[in-house]
């Protein structure tokens, strides 16, 4: 079952959410001990024009199809005119009971396709992944409709993972 497959456009969206898998550096302490494991995170992109929600993993190095073609500037007055997107770190960590949402944290990024131009703050971008990592919710620079639209996926993807998040999550969204 592919969640994301769009059969209107004849094309994917994206994929499904990483489900923590197990950690090689677990109990040697070798090589690789203290370096950032991205396996429990999943960029979920928020388009609220459209009112859609999708992953695409090619955020975690910048390069996904929102991004791609698009020279980012670092003020909004640069790039006037975007098309406006919520990149929102999600972070997936793991109860007695079950995996749950831990980490919820919303980047803002504008987007002109016909100047090929945009806005993101990369530094936002990459505060807020750790912030997803550290379970963190930050969505409070978000309009009503893209937490409405981030909520509504968050609860269609799994809501058995949605009922085991913690209360301060569902309050903010």
């Amino acid at each position: 079952m592919d969640l994301f497959d769009d059969k209107s456009k004849g094309k994917k969206k994206g994929q499904g959410f990483n489900i923590l898998s197990s950690d090689s550096t677990d109990g040697h302490g070798g090589y690789g001990t203290g370096v950032l494991n991205l396996n429990n995170i999943s960029p979920v992109f928020i388009d609220p024009e459209e009112e859609e929600a999708f992953v695409d993993m090619g955020a975690l190095h910048a390069r996904s199809s929102v991004e791609k073609g698009i020279k980012f500037l670092p003020t909004k007055e640069e790039a006037p005119e975007g098309k406006l997107y919520w990149l929102v770190w999600v972070t997936i960590d793991h109860k007695e009971e079950g995996p749950y949402y831990a980490g919820v944290a919303a980047c803002e990024m504008t987007v002109n396709r016909e100047r090929r131009r945009g806005y993101k703050s990369l530094p936002e971008h990459v505060n807020n992944m750790d912030k997803s990592l550290k379970r963190r919710i930050i969505v409070d620079k978000m309009d009503e409709k893209s937490k409405g639209v981030l909520k509504e996926y968050l609860q269609t993807f799994d809501e058995k993972m949605w009922e085991r998040s913690e209360q301060e999550l569902k309050y903010a969204l």
